[in-house]
């Protein structure tokens, strides 16, 4: 990607330290406006570590992560109030976990799930909001009956699917997602997968994914970064890397799954 604007999201030197266990240690990476990023490697690897201390779901240990707001310039996330990363979360970013449930709001409606996040930022019309809740129910493949049902009456392959619409409801510029497809039917994650893929590209979507599947990142990501205890070992293109792995931990991945 040619480098000619300021990205819209620099990681540099993030580490985080847990006593004398490394979680992840001295990261550093850019990520421009829409592009997919995919972090890789073995469960252990410290890719969710790294996507908490991002994304200032939990604090780092040191580095900083830059992030190119829509009308103050620049800003040092891990420098930010609580208020103000509030704020983020609900505007700039969306979080989509591997278990929705913590990513929903279980003892309210579908409908509600989304419309909570468009009151977040200051909507109050009743039927404005539930008629962007219907659309967006419809966009994610839920059927608009069910707008009114509350979550745990969902499959795991809807209750993902409205997690996504929760987030990009307020549409957000970088959303961070923690092994989308995790726990799911090998057919529900295909139909997600085609989902996000579509959801990625007509909105111009920046995403950070934390995956151990290459097959997502293969489907997914632009670019790849390969973890191993706590640092990155390679990165660049995805079929690059994939197809032409050069770091030794990195060619056992790709040949463990052309194995199985």
């Amino acid at each position: 990607m040619i480098d000619l604007e300021p990205p819209l999201l620099q990681v540099e030197g993030l580490s985080k330290l847990y006593g004398r266990n490394v979680a992840c240690k001295n990261v550093t990476f850019k990520l421009w406006a829409g592009e997919v990023l995919c972090i890789v490697g073995e469960s252990g690897s410290g890719k969710t570590t790294l996507l908490n201390c991002i994304s200032a779901i939990q604090p780092q240990s040191s580095g900083r992560v830059l992030y190119q707001t829509r009308h103050a310039g620049t800003a040092d996330v891990t420098a930010m109030s609580d208020a103000q990363k509030r704020l983020l979360m609900r505007t700039d970013w969306g979080i989509v976990h591997q278990n929705p449930r913590d990513g929903l709001r279980m003892g309210v409606s579908a409908g509600a799930n989304v419309g909570e996040r468009l009151m977040a930022v200051g909507a109050r019309h009743y039927g404005h909001i539930r008629a962007e809740a219907t659309g967006w129910l419809n966009r994610v493949e839920i059927d608009i009956d069910r707008i009114d049902d509350l979550p745990g009456t969902f499959s795991g392959g809807m209750q993902q699917r409205l997690q996504i619409a929760r987030n990009l409801v307020t549409k957000p510029r970088l959303v961070f997602m923690d092994e989308p497809t995790g726990g799911l039917d090998v057919s529900v994650q295909a139909r997600l997968l085609d989902l996000l893929r579509a959801l990625v590209q007509d909105l111009q979507l920046a995403a950070i994914i934390v995956t151990h599947d290459l097959a997502v990142a293969r489907l997914l990501a632009h670019r790849l970064l390969v973890m191993r205890r706590g640092e990155i070992v390679e990165s660049g293109l995805t079929d690059q890397v994939l197809d032409d792995p050069q770091h030794p931990y990195t060619q056992l991945l790709v040949s463990s799954i052309l194995q199985t």
